[in-house]
């Protein structure tokens, strides 16, 4: 694209957008204040043309992240884990992760931790781990649960002696 047909159509683009700018009945402005909007109007999308046109540089994929907090800060306690990355605690970060577009593998390589460096806080995966025992996960096929029967079975039996 030539710099003159880049400019025509900065002067355009910006031209029809202080158009749509007047046309809102909520804008209050005087005639002396449309040039001047035009103007920065025109360089703010001239800007934006020449910034298009030309490559990104790639200082995001070389960009240093310095950490909210330090990883043994981060582990100190065992009800939630501190996120490197804004410095908040959470029970898990898997999903604080996802909305940050990240995924565990890449918020250890960022921050440069272990491979084996905890994503649950480990007070919540007992309590998950220990609700799974009970409802019988994790255990080999045709074992039974303990408990599992016996509040049925009382019942039955309280309801036949009453009877």
């Amino acid at each position: 694209m030539s710099p003159d047909t880049t400019d025509t159509n900065a002067v355009e683009l910006a031209t029809e957008l202080t158009i749509a700018w007047l046309g809102n009945p909520n804008t209050r402005t005087s005639a002396d204040e449309v040039p001047s909007f035009l103007g920065k109007m025109h360089d703010t999308v001239s800007a934006l043309l020449n910034a298009g046109s030309q490559p990104a540089p790639a200082a995001d994929a070389s960009a240093e992240y310095v950490p909210a907090v330090s990883a043994r800060k981060s582990l100190a306690s065992k009800d939630h884990i501190i996120s490197m990355i804004d410095g908040k605690p959470y029970k898990t970060l898997r999903r604080h992760l996802a909305t940050n577009g990240l995924t565990p593998v890449e918020y250890r390589e960022r921050y440069g931790l272990k491979p084996d460096y905890p994503m649950v806080a480990e007070n919540y995966s007992e309590s998950r781990r220990a609700m799974a025992k009970k409802i019988g996960l994790g255990r080999k096929p045709g074992t039974k649960v303990e408990n599992q029967g016996a509040g049925r079975r009382r019942k039955a039996t309280e309801a036949q002696a009453a009877e």
